[in-house]
């Protein structure tokens, strides 16, 4: 096991609160854009927090007002173009790695969204497991905007789970920009709240799912993205399994002795 309580990232923000890290892209004069390293330091941070005792949790925060406007247009895009094949498909299974190590981490992630979240931003958002954002909050998959198919980073597979098969179809084709309250209805944003209580509420959900059973918070993940390619029996014969292994956790005897005292339970992890 390992504690990134202390990471120091070059490429983005970083702090724990408590047992919460939080993560600002760190470019808001252009409202936050990835970059090459970017996007390999962040997907460097979240296959380390697989082991990382110290974090339980991470919530995506806006910068400046926005979120993040996807690739750099000077730095990623106009590069790309020069490549050849074996670079483009290297840069490609980056990127995707970037969303498996959000997927694979073992602890829930949390997105704020303010402002603009495109492109990668957009992506950041769908492979969190939880989404809260502004009624300003933009919200648009532009591949198709630069010549480019709606199949980026794992979204025909994802946003089609999240909103349906064919409000996907229409954002992955068209390229145009989800509003905050379409995705509110459409169930992408778990809710909206005013800019000024975006960070609170979010940091304020992280909190109370880390006050919780952390360890079983990282089966419940596991099993959310698992049984997408699970038959039924499968996926219920791979719950019985999930279950029974955090039956021998203390922090299921724990749950039960508090509630035998009539006591709320102070979970620990393990």
């Amino acid at each position: 096991m390992s504690a990134m309580a202390r990471l120091k990232p070059k490429h983005f923000l970083w702090e724990v609160q408590g047992k919460v890290a939080k993560i600002r892209l760190d470019r808001p004069e252009r409202k936050n854009p990835l970059t090459f390293d970017s996007y390999a330091e962040l997907r460097d941070t979240f296959r380390g927090l697989v082991y990382a005792e110290d974090v339980d949790a991470v919530v995506f925060l806006p910068n400046g007002g926005n979120f993040c406007s996807g690739g750099d247009v000077h730095d990623i895009i106009g590069p790309l173009v020069k490549m050849d094949m074996k670079q483009l498909l290297a840069f490609t299974r980056m990127t995707g790695d970037f969303v498996k190590a959000m997927l694979n981490c073992g602890k829930p992630i949390i997105s704020a969204v303010d402002g603009v979240a495109v492109g990668a931003g957009a992506i950041i958002a769908m492979s969190s497991d939880i989404r809260i954002a502004t009624p300003e909050a933009k919200t648009a998959f532009l591949f198709t905007r630069v010549g480019l198919a709606g199949c980026d980073m794992g979204a025909c597979a994802i946003l089609p789970r999240i909103i349906g098969q064919g409000r996907a179809a229409e954002l992955l084709y068209t390229g145009r920009t989800m509003s905050a309250a379409e995705g509110e209805r459409w169930g992408f944003y778990n809710r909206l709240v005013e800019p000024a209580a975006l960070e609170a509420d979010a940091l304020d959900m992280a909190a109370r799912i880390v006050s919780g059973p952390t360890f079983a918070h990282g089966i419940t993940k596991t099993q959310l993205n698992q049984e997408w390619s699970m038959g039924l029996d499968q996926a219920i014969e791979a719950e019985a399994q999930a279950q029974a292994i955090c039956m021998q956790t203390g922090d299921f005897e724990r749950a039960y002795k508090a509630f035998a005292a009539k006591e709320k339970p102070v979970f620990e992890g393990n």
